[in-house]
């Protein structure tokens, strides 16, 4: 449910309507929050200066709440986390510049339960990142980039311990699930000095690699965000504009064109999708999506749906943790701060109004329903999005 937000900063933009306001900065040092799957617990780095510690959020009962997690020596600012289902939190280190180790850590009263797990190497220029937390809750991956080939990592969940579970060609980024039981994962592949592509990872066949996004031969396609209840694909790609990345939007498992609308286009800030509403199946135009606006002033909120021309833009929450965020089922928008005063809170946002009808593109929803239906159905590896009819701007209704 959550993305990484590009770091980026522009000046402020006319486009689109008033600037409704900006994240505020908290004086405490925090990282960005990682929620579960299921949106039941989050986790961070919290603390001021040095004296940096793991905090755990809970977020499915009546009030969320923070737990700390303190251990004897305090975490290192690149220390990576991943909550689990269970409330226990994955913790990632790099030691000695080349092992990456792996412990569990979970509350025991007054004090702080810690688990190791074992030990992954990433010797030279090789560097190791955390996935986004599994649909399962259980597991938990890491990719390992070396310079021609990346392999996948299962750091928790296993039996025995990291162990190795698929080896990609290439230098792999991202990682977003396509399924709801973790098997299907899709990278974000370079191979050599071309393209980066979208490909496909079945888990379940030994890391079997297939092309996802295939826009045209030389654009960057990446994909940044995958609901598998509607089947509803963010992408992030270069084809509509050779050299200037542009956020757009399609089915999986359709022949439906991508589309790259132009409200989503802000000339003076990065828009980052972030959330995803769940539960709208076969309906990927009816789903709200939750965006991240980086401009030079600070942080702020776009909602908007496929079906839509335009996009609500909204103030977010004074200590917004820039970034993080969950959709419930219902279509509510939980935004997740930290302020001196409530150092853990959600703010909720009603899912943006109907669009009006003359926005809705006459014979979509029918094609976007008949492919979304492998997203729902037996995991399988889709074919690609293609592009070839696809408008570059909302110019039609859909767009």
């Amino acid at each position: 449910m959550t993305a990484c937000a590009i770091e980026t900063t522009a000046e402020d933009d006319d486009r689109g309507g008033e600037h409704p306001g900006r994240a505020a900065r908290p004086t405490e040092f925090t990282t960005g929050l990682t929620i579960t799957a299921n949106g039941a617990y989050a986790a961070r780095l919290a603390g001021d200066g040095d004296a940096l510690y793991v905090e755990r959020w809970t977020l499915d009962g009546p009030e969320p709440y923070a737990v700390p997690l303190p251990l004897d020596q305090p975490e290192e600012p690149g220390t990576q986390l991943l909550p689990l289902a269970d409330g226990r939190v994955l913790v990632a280190r790099r030691v000695d510049g080349r092992r990456n180790t792996f412990s569990l850590l979970y509350p025991t009263g007054p004090a702080t339960g810690e688990l190791r797990l074992g030990a992954v190497e990433a010797p030279g220029s090789e560097h190791l990142v955390l996935l986004p937390p599994s649909p399962d809750g259980i597991c938990a991956y890491a990719l390992c980039v070396g310079p021609d080939t990346t392999t996948l990592w299962l750091v928790a969940g296993g039996a025995f311990g990291p162990e190795q579970v698929a080896e990609v060609k290439g230098r792999c980024a991202g990682g977003v699930w396509l399924d709801r039981t973790g098997r299907i994962l899709a990278l974000d592949r370079r191979l050599d000095d071309g393209p980066v592509k979208a490909v496909a990872v079945d888990l379940e066949r030994g890391g079997e690699v297939t092309p996802l996004l295939q826009i045209t031969e030389d654009s960057n396609d990446r994909l940044l965000l995958a609901d598998p209840d509607s089947g509803l694909l963010l992408i992030r790609s270069d084809a509509p504009s050779p050299g200037h990345d542009r956020l757009g939007w399609g089915v999986l498992g359709s022949l439906l064109p991508v589309r790259f609308p132009e409200c989503l286009r802000l000339d003076d800030a990065a828009v980052t999708p972030f959330a995803v509403q769940p539960g709208q199946v076969l309906m990927p135009e009816t789903c709200a999506v939750a965006l991240r606006i980086d401009a030079a002033g600070g942080s702020w909120v776009g909602t908007w749906q496929p079906m839509a021309r335009r996009m609500g833009q909204l103030a977010a929450p004074v200590g917004w943790l820039a970034g993080a965020g969950l959709w419930t089922a219902g279509g509510v928008l939980r935004l997740p701060y930290a302020t001196a005063g409530a150092p853990c809170g959600l703010a909720d946002v009603e899912a943006p109004p109907e669009p009006e009808p003359e926005a809705v593109a006459t014979g979509a929803s029918t094609e976007a329903s008949a492919g979304a239906d492998a997203a729902v159905g037996e995991p399988r590896v889709c074919r690609p999005v293609p592009l070839q009819q696809a408008p570059l701007t909302d110019g039609k209704p859909a767009g």
